[in-house]
């Protein structure tokens, strides 16, 4: 079993390992957003980042989509099946979070 130690160390190297295929900065933009502010919907983003890049709403989804499973930084709310998701970043990987970004 991993400790608590291990899993921050292995989502730093995600997170790490996400933003070093960051060809564009949408995804560096993207968890800026996520940081700012904690809580998060897909169109909220959408409508964000399709202001400084060509991004479709499916992009986004998808990216929100990994960055939950994959790295494991979020966390899901739905009111019930027709809701749209809402999105909060456990406050436990904020920095790690914070610092990956800075160090990219």
């Amino acid at each position: 079993m991993l400790s608590p130690s291990d899993i921050r160390n292995e989502i730093e190297k995600r997170i790490c390992n996400y933003l070093s295929r960051d060809k564009s900065g949408i995804r560096k933009a993207l968890l800026k957003l996520i940081i700012k502010a904690k809580t998060v919907t897909v169109p909220m983003l959408h409508e964000i980042l399709s202001k400084t890049f060509d991004v479709s709403y499916h992009s986004v989804a998808s990216m929100v989509g990994i960055i939950s499973s994959k790295l494991g930084i979020l966390a899901v709310k739905k009111a019930n099946d027709d809701a749209i998701g809402v999105y909060e970043l456990k406050t436990q990987y904020a920095d790690i979070v914070e610092k990956a970004i800075a160090s990219v």
